[in-house]
């Protein structure tokens, strides 16, 4: 007996993404802030235990990298929150 194959209405839907083209420019800068923030974040080590690095407390790494990790953070809930008005 040959099984028959019934064609169901989900066949005909069409793809549609979650969020507008404007949340997920939105989205792209603030994962671009966030992955600045850590790139500057990183480095100022020393191989040697013994000798201190004055480069660990720079103002790059203390004030400058977490305001970006925190506006890429800001930058990613308005992106999930933004509504456009053509919607």
């Amino acid at each position: 007996m040959a099984k028959e194959i019934k064609k169901t209405e989900d066949s005909n839907r069409q793809f549609a993404f979650v969020f507008g083209k404007t949340n997920y420019i939105i989205m792209i800068a603030g994962v671009v802030l966030i992955a600045l923030g850590y790139i500057f974040l990183s480095g100022g080590g020393s191989d040697d235990p013994e000798v201190f690095n004055p480069d660990m407390f720079d103002g790059r790494r203390l004030f400058l990298a977490p305001i970006l990790i925190i506006l890429g953070l800001i930058a990613e809930i308005v992106a999930i929150m933004f509504k456009s008005k053509n919607e």
